[in-house]
């Protein structure tokens, strides 16, 4: 399956359930080293918190702690836009997993010595989808 652009990340639709595609990404994150953070069950925490159902969606708070590390000694307030967001979502009868586009993410900082960085974050979070 390919993956598709979209304004802000990229995305695939996978052929496989979503607790397999879940645990998938979190593999392959961890082969491209990224590790997870946090993860947020949002299915859940809006049934819980406001009685609503809406189709399951897992949100992976992904960090790769080399480029992390050389961002925030760029600009310590970069903080702000970590981690890179990664998500897993029940669509119909597919599941769907994103990856937000670390090029675009910097582009807020308006610094370009964060550019090869944001690069190679959105290379390695295309070979995610690409490789789940």
């Amino acid at each position: 399956m390919q993956v598709t652009a979209h304004r802000y990340g990229y995305s695939r639709v996978v052929g496989c359930s979503f607790d397999e595609a879940l645990e998938r990404t979190r593999k392959t994150l961890q082969q491209q080293g990224f590790g997870v953070q946090a993860e947020i069950n949002i299915s859940t925490a809006l049934h819980e918190k406001l009685g609503v159902n809406v189709p399951r969606q897992v949100i992976l708070g992904a960090c790769n702690p080399q480029l992390a590390h050389q961002a925030l000694e760029v600009e310590p307030e970069i903080s702000l836009l970590l981690p890179c967001n990664v998500t897993v979502r029940q669509s119909g009868a597919n599941v769907e997993v994103s990856v937000i586009n670390a090029e675009k993410l910097m582009e807020f900082a308006g610094k370009p010595e964060l550019k090869p960085l944001a690069v190679e974050a959105s290379r390695r979070l295309q070979a995610v989808l690409e490789n789940i």
